[in-house]
This record gives structure tokens, sequence and C-alpha cells, in this order.
């Protein structure tokens, strides 16, 4: 690669882009891996270990007995919504035992997705917890899997116990515009409560 110094007038270098954090959290088998797969412009880092008959006493698939893997630390993958701005994603493992590594994951973030599954939406009040426990801003997006039944969102919301100011949004996350659409939904949302957060703190003397 050449350097060297530009020649007046002449076209400017391109601004960097942002570059900001959004996790990806949820039970598991709630289908955090499809949708960072689906939506990222690169092969996405995964680290899936087969699961076995030992671990099943710690895993509980019901409901997803056809499940035969397990992310174990995290999946990464990376998009684009446009010039300015790109979104690194990680991918949160399910299972309790590897919530040591949430914290990691968590530091910096800008926001969160949880995805829930009607069929056992109890398993997303784990990571509800975690993001309203930390005040970092998330989305609730309910992966619409064959077969599942489907509520309104303030149904959803209700079970949930979800302060009136969280989105609620159905996807589907084999799909690249479904998956994409959560992910604009949180940068969003975030962005619209730290505007909140600064304009109730107190200003500087």
């Amino acid at each position: 690669m050449v350097f060297g110094r530009s020649k007046r007038g002449g076209r400017k270098a391109p601004a960097e882009p942002v570059t900001l954090k959004v996790l990806v959290a949820g039970g598991f088998g709630v289908g955090k891996t499809t949708l960072v797969g689906a939506v990222s412009e690169i092969k996405p880092l995964r680290t899936e270990e087969t699961l076995t008959e030992a671990g099943r006493r710690f895993d509980d698939t019901q409901g997803v007995e056809a499940k035969t893997t397990t992310t174990v630390a995290m999946d990464f993958g990376r998009i684009t919504i446009h010039d300015e701005l790109v979104l690194y994603l990680f991918g949160t493992p399910g299972q309790d035992r590897f919530w040591f590594l949430w914290d990691e994951l968590a530091s910096g973030a800008l926001g969160a997705v949880v995805l829930a599954d009607t069929r056992r939406l109890e398993d997303s009040f784990a990571a509800i917890d975690y993001f309203e426990r930390r005040s970092i801003p998330f989305t609730v997006a309910v992966n619409c899997f064959d077969g599942a039944e489907r509520y309104p969102a303030e149904t959803l919301r209700e079970a949930l116990d979800l302060d009136g100011e969280v989105p609620v949004m159905q996807c589907d996350a084999r799909q690249r515009e479904s998956a994409r659409d959560v992910l604009i939904s949180v940068v969003e949302h975030a962005m619209h409560t730290a505007a909140q957060r600064a304009a109730h703190s107190p200003a500087e003397a």
C-alpha cells in the first residue's frame, strides 16, 4: 500500500464508520446463532459444540428436542447498517452454566436483543432481568417458530412484565431483513434512551 500527501483540492477521504456493539441474548435454543448467521456480512465466528448425554442433565431441551449443538462461548458477526454505522454482534450462550461469560460480553455494549420463544417464554426472564439490572437498553424479539402460537405485542409485554418503553416485535431469525429490522430497533431504542438520560441528568457546573 502506498501512502502519500493528498493534493490540494483532492477528494476528501471518507470518514470512518461508527462501530457499535450489540448483544444477542435469550434462552437455550431460541435462535441466537441463527440470527447472527442470517444477518452477518462476514462468515460468523461460532463456538458450538455437540450436545452430549452427559450435558443434557444441565441443558433443558424440552421444546427444542431436535437441537444437537450449543454455543459454549459466543457467536460473532458484523453488519453494516449504512456507510456510517457498523454493528458488531455478540451472541451469548443460553445456558446458566455459561453465564460467567456475560459480564465480559456485555462490557461496552450499546444495547441488546432478547430473543424469545412463545413456547418457552419463561426462558427469557433471566436475560431481561440481566439487562434491566445493568440499565442496558434492549429490544424483545419474538422468534416466530413454525407451529408456535403468536400473540399481540401488548400481551407479550404483560407476560414478560416489561416497561412500556421496551420495544416488542416479532421476527424470523432465519431471514436477513427481519433480523436487520430487529437490530435497527435496538440502535434506535438505545439512542432514545441515551437522549432521555442526558436530558434528565444534572447539568455540569
